[in-house]
Parts: structure tokens; sequence; C-alpha cells
């Protein structure tokens, strides 16, 4: 496990970007967690910068999914908070975005369970005036060895 206090915005931006840059070039699933105005949009920002992505980062509520295909990677990125029931990603081809290589970044991921695979890290953030507090922790032997680089490296908010 992996937790740091992220101050403002900017930190959380920049908490993203580290993240981006330990993620493999294989089929790696980012889970989101926390609350509305947590923060997630806001580190998925972060983490496509480090991608090279400088365009606008929206959360895709209304979409499911948006995808950012990249020079050399596509990321893809969900919101799940309007999904009524998890069976409706059939519709969308939910599988057919976990079976490329690409970087699945998922908000509200309990609201697709059964349907999308375990996350190799889970991204959790709450609110902690001023700021947040970012919790990294991980799920599968992937995630294991990106959250041991993590664990290496040092933060600067």
């Amino acid at each position: 496990m992996w937790i740091a206090h992220l101050p403002d915005e900017n930190s959380t931006v920049a908490a993203g970007y580290k993240l981006g840059g330990l993620l493999p070039r294989e089929l790696c699933v980012v889970s989101l967690e926390g609350c509305l105005g947590a923060g997630k949009t806001t580190f998925c920002r972060g983490l496509l910068s480090r991608f090279g992505y400088s365009g606008a980062v929206k959360s895709p509520t209304y979409t499911l999914v948006e995808p950012y295909r990249l020079s050399d990677w596509t990321i893809y990125h969900f919101d799940l908070y309007r999904l009524a029931d998890p069976e409706e990603l059939e519709f969308v081809g939910v599988r057919d975005y976990f079976a490329d290589e690409a970087t699945c970044l998922v908000e509200w991921p309990e609201r697709g369970e059964g349907f999308i695979p375990v996350p190799d890290i889970v991204v959790s953030l709450q609110l902690a005036e001023p700021g947040r507090q970012i919790t990294v922790t991980s799920k599968t032997a992937r995630g294991a060895k990106i959250l041991t680089r993590l664990k290496g490296d040092a933060f600067e908010s």
C-alpha cells in the first residue's frame, strides 16, 4: 500500500503523472475509487499527460468510455457512475476494450462488477482538508510490481 497527502489539484495531477510512468505497455487495469468530487478525473488527467496527451480530459459519465488513442498507446477511461445494471456493459462491447493491449482507467468499478476484470491497481482518493489523501493498492502480480516501483520513488507534491 502507498499513501500520500495531495494538498491541491496540481499534486493530484502529479500523482497521476507519477503512476502513469510506472504502468506497463500491456493490458493494465486501474480502478479509481472515491466520492463525487474526490479527484478521480483530475488524477486521470495527470496519468494521460504522462503518455503525452495534452487535451481536455472529461469524465465520460454519459458515454461510459472515452478512448485516448495516443501515438504509441491506447488508454480507455471508463466512468460507470450512471450504469444501472452491470449487464449494460455487454451492449457497449466492454470485453473488447479489456482484450486490447491498453491501459483501462475505471471510475466507479463496483458498478461493473462481474463484467470488468480484477484491477491491477486500485487508486482510492478521499477528501482530506486541505486536499485529498491517495491510497494505492495492488490486486494482481502485475499490480504488485507497479506498487513496489511506486514505493521506491520519492513523491513531491
